[in-house]
């Protein structure tokens, strides 16, 4: 009865199903996976609902690419960042996902398939399974000084069916950017192979030490090929609540204003976005530089207190993190998954298992720099790993 895309292992991995018996059971849990900004204690709530109060639309107001003036809101984000995007560039979208959904329509039939790195966010299987379009994966390697992209790897992933490569800018969960020198040459492959480039860059506000700004948006100037970035609220404005992301179309005139046009065709036929938000966003927009402080400072509060715990713990290294939300621990003590039940089980503390972001082998370990108890919780593993 039910399609071929639907058909899910739905049942609930072994990490999932140990929290559900502890929280079950009342036993605490110090949660170090939290990267759900209204749950950690940053952001702007009460500002956010002020802007939102001021704007009560009488009418409703379909515009199948967004709203004018919500659409010159973003351009204007970026021109603050110093890049030009042209507010009829911009598609505006309710979620990250939702643009990636777009996109795949736009681009690829079923069967056809886009490359996307790993390790990376999980959910590209399921966006992509959604349309009927394949995902190969090209690794990023880990370098013991950083993470680069595995070019030759990317080429030989390339066949006759390939419509696009994903790029996550900084990655989640490596925090690592996309180099220029990786991304000159992934650039010249795609224009060769005739390709788009779809860059998610809902972290690229948030760089942290050693890297003090982040390399320049794919989105910015002229882009050589047709490139489409994404971006939204639930992390520039640490907001996931008020639903509305974005992507820039960038690229020869031509193709660009092909792509233009059969977006708004895809975006008219759900017409997603909230008339609310998007009347509010302007004045949304002014509040990102106090609410990105406050991001900031838990960011880099937190790496700095976990880099000082490992750098004194002979077992653990926390490998280089140039931006985003999240930090990757290397642990060579067996099997990854085997560990996190292990550190639930005796310690309380909930970390995330390399294997849930497909790292290649086994020996990492993700936490989020979000955690409000994050001290607290690195103190209880280290502890544990070093008995």
């Amino acid at each position: 009865m039910f399609a071929r895309r639907s058909s899910w292992d739905l049942r609930a991995n072994r990490l999932a199903l140990a929290l559900g018996q502890r929280q079950g059971s009342g036993a605490p849990v110090l949660d170090l996976t939290v990267s759900n900004p209204t749950r950690a204690g940053v952001g702007a709530t009460a500002e956010i609902g002020w802007a939102l109060a001021r704007v009560v639309p009488a009418t409703y107001l379909p515009a199948p690419l967004g709203l004018p003036e919500a659409r010159a809101a973003v351009a204007e984000y970026y021109a603050g960042r110093g890049q030009q995007v042209a507010p009829e560039q911009v598609v505006l979208t309710a979620s990250t996902s939702e643009a990636y959904g777009y996109l795949f329509k736009l681009l690829a039939d079923p069967g056809d398939n886009v490359l996307v790195p790993r390790p990376s966010y999980p959910l590209f299987d399921f966006l992509a399974a959604l349309e009927g379009v394949q995902v190969r994966r090209y690794p990023l390697r880990d370098t013991g000084s950083g993470w680069e992209t595995d070019v030759d790897r990317l080429a030989a992933a390339i066949d006759g069916r390939t419509r696009a490569i994903v790029l996550v800018n900084p990655n989640n969960p490596t925090g690592s950017y996309v180099g220029a020198g990786d991304r000159s040459m992934i650039e010249r492959l795609a224009g060769e192979c005739d390709l788009a480039l779809i860059v998610d860059e809902v972290f690229n506000d948030y760089p942290l030490e050693p890297l003090a700004t982040p390399p320049p948006s794919f989105g910015a100037g002229e882009a050589p090929l047709l490139t489409f970035t994404l971006s939204g609220l639930s992390k520039v404005l640490a907001a996931p609540q008020l639903k509305l992301s974005w992507l820039t179309v960038g690229g020869p005139a031509a193709r660009q204003a092909d792509a233009l046009a059969r977006l708004e065709v895809i975006a008219d036929t759900y017409l997603s976005v909230a008339t609310q938000v998007q009347l509010a966003l302007p004045a949304l927009m002014h509040l990102r530089a106090a609410i990105q402080a406050s991001v900031r400072r838990r960011l880099e509060g937190n790496l700095q207190v976990l880099r000082a715990a490992c750098g004194a713990h002979p077992a653990v290294r926390c490998l280089r993190v140039e931006g985003g939300w999240y930090a990757v621990l290397r642990v060579d003590q067996g099997d990854d998954e085997e560990l996190a039940l292990r550190v639930l089980a005796e310690t309380g503390v909930l970390v995330h298992p390399g294997y849930f972001y497909d790292f290649a082998t086994s020996g990492y370990l993700v936490v989020s720099l979000l955690a409000p108890q994050l001290a607290a919780g690195i103190e209880r593993l280290l502890n544990l790993l070093g008995a």
